[in-house]
């Protein structure tokens, strides 16, 4: 686990680190990062358990946890997730990937990487809830033979989603 300091510039530095989460926990609540990277497996208190404890806590509520894993598993998405987590991020990312991810949580933003968002469509989207498989779209499923676009109307009128890119 390692810590991004408190900090209005734009460079990041290594707050702390810590082999385990019991140690990330107390120094997240001695250094009061803005953004915590952490692990999902560490020996001990694991790295849920500790993203948890980081997240209930009110006294670090400005503290902004940012998995950062080898184990991009739809179960350790969910679990961080619910912990509080507000990003989950491969160790295979390239760096400025990673880089990116601590911007996007340090500004507030959720984060999933494409392998996470991938784990939990093949999970949860292409599941239907009492756990059968739901058929995958395919390009006859709209009138014209091609696939549907992703604009849709809302209140100020058609808005268009794009694809998280990294």
């Amino acid at each position: 686990m390692a810590f991004a300091p408190k900090s209005s510039s734009a460079a990041l530095a290594l707050a702390g680190e810590a082999a385990d989460g019991r140690r990330a926990v107390e120094l997240a609540r001695a250094l009061h990062p803005d953004v915590a990277l952490m692990d999902i497996r560490m020996p001990g208190t694991d790295g849920i358990a500790a993203t948890s404890a980081i997240c209930a806590d009110p006294a670090l509520a400005a503290v902004r946890v940012l998995v950062l894993t080898t184990f991009e598993e739809d179960h350790y998405v969910v679990g961080a997730l619910r912990a509080g987590a507000s990003g989950f991020i491969g160790k295979g990312a390239e760096p400025d990937q990673i880089l990116a991810a601590i911007r996007a949580v340090h500004a507030g933003d959720a984060l999933l990487s494409p392998t996470a968002t991938r784990s939990l469509i093949d999970r949860y989207v292409r599941t239907g809830a009492s756990g059968t498989a739901v058929a995958p779209r395919t390009s006859a499923s709209s009138p014209s033979g091609r696939s549907r676009s992703s604009r849709s109307s809302g209140p100020g009128g058609p808005t268009r989603r794009s694809p998280t890119r990294w």
